[in-house]
């Protein structure tokens, strides 16, 4: 059953794992996230018009789609553990790399490197989580994960503005691959051998093609497409549209990052206690809002800071339960491959969303966007889907679970 009474208490051991993980998913986020608050700072260094910082974000969802659909094929054949550092590994090589960069072009080869490699990370590092949490516990521990995202917002990214800020856009680069190269080392010798999954084999074909994952995937598609349209442009049009100071820019990403790091943890025990779907409406709700009021008609009443959290609180009080939901579909020999067709749809729909942004944006001279409305009006049309997909898969989910208690009866 998917609604709990009493959520159920995670266990030392699963506190432990979690925040191995939790620790390898913070790395791997920051080293997405850093990219679009540093998108000012590097176009300028590099001369690069604004409006192209999205496709700078989209070069890594784009490479991270395609590596997740390949490693789709074949991620439950390999031990969990020791796939986890062969793509640490990889991603805190190709960090480094960027900060070696000295154009348009050598810019967007490192982060595509990044997201072969940090891509099937994420889904590796989710089927860990999956395979040692048992449903009852799930939420809690998705919760408690995906709380890596806030904290990057709150240690990470202001870290990396500052670090930009007096000592260039390079140096953040090689701080989180360095970052990489010891939670990598960390989490080799402390996460246990995972091999569960190889006992059956992986499916020929894999559950993740079935009716019910395919409209998971759907939701996913549509969430970060609209969110991605609007994600890589916030730096840009907090700065030279509504007159945002460079120097504040720490400060809004680290009280967003602390309330979704709260939101992602209270959502987490409240997914396994009342449902995913009443949280995804809410989540929605939040989103609409901050739309409407920050780029469709921004509102001047309101404080921006204010605004921006919301828009960050969305996030996190959304894919929190849509993952759990997410996490309840495939068997345990097709975790990762599921997990990793999963992050190859949400790495698409996202660089569809960054380099959508960046073909219909128009820059001014002085760096001030021009048509971001309009696609922050897509993005809310996009949203509206997702309470739909999510009810379609969770009412999908709780019959299959009743008809396999039926035929155990």
């Amino acid at each position: 059953m998917e609604v709990q009474k009493i959520a159920e208490k995670l266990t030392p051991g699963e506190r432990s794992l979690i925040l191995i993980v939790g620790a390898v998913q913070f790395v791997n986020i920051l080293d997405f996230m850093m990219v679009m608050p540093l998108g000012p700072d590097f176009a300028r260094a590099l001369h690069v018009p604004t409006s192209m910082i999205g496709a700078v974000g989209g070069a890594y969802t784009a490479a991270a789609a395609v590596a997740g659909l390949v490693c789709s094929l074949f991620l439950d054949r390999f031990e969990r553990r020791r796939t986890l550092t062969v793509l640490m590994l990889g991603l805190a090589v190709a960090t480094v790399l960027g900060g070696f960069t000295w154009d348009l072009p050598s810019l967007l080869a490192s982060r595509v490197l990044a997201g072969v490699f940090g891509g099937p990370a994420t889904s590796v590092s989710l089927a860990i989580v999956t395979d040692a949490v048992p449903p009852s516990r799930r939420g809690k521990a998705m919760g408690q994960v995906m709380a890596a995202f806030s904290v990057a917002s709150i240690i990470g990214v202001p870290t990396g503005l500052e670090l930009a800020r007096h000592f260039g856009f390079r140096v953040p680069f090689f701080a989180v691959g360095a970052l990489s190269l010891v939670v990598t080392l960390f989490a080799t010798r402390l996460l246990p051998e995972m091999r569960d999954h190889l006992r059956t084999g992986p499916r020929q074909g894999g559950p993740f093609l079935s009716s019910i994952a395919w409209v998971s995937l759907t939701n996913t598609a549509v969430t970060m497409l609209g969110v991605f349209s609007i994600v890589p442009n916030i730096a840009a049009f907090l700065q030279f549209n509504l007159g945002y100071p460079r120097e504040a820019l720490s400060t809004f990403y680290l009280v967003g990052g602390i309330a979704s790091f709260f939101a992602m943890r209270l959502v987490g025990s409240w997914v396994d206690r009342v449902g995913a779907i009443p949280l995804i409406l809410l989540g929605t709700a939040f989103h609409v809002f901050a739309l409407l009021t920050g780029f469709i008609h921004p509102t001047k009443s309101l404080p921006v800071l204010f605004v921006f959290t919301i828009y960050m609180l969305s996030g996190s009080v959304r894919m929190v339960p849509i993952q759990t939901l997410a996490s309840r579909i495939p068997e345990p020999n097709a975790r990762a491959r599921f997990m990793s067709a999963q992050s190859s749809v949400q790495h698409l729909a996202s660089a569809t969303g960054a380099f959508m942004s960046s073909a219909f944006l128009r820059a001014e001279p002085s760096g001030r966007l021009i048509g971001l409305d309009r696609i922050a009006q897509l993005s809310l049309g996009l949203a509206l889907l997702g309470p739909i997909l999510a009810s379609i898969v969770n009412g999908a989910l709780r019959r299959r679970d009743a008809s396999a208690v039926a035929e155990a009866a």
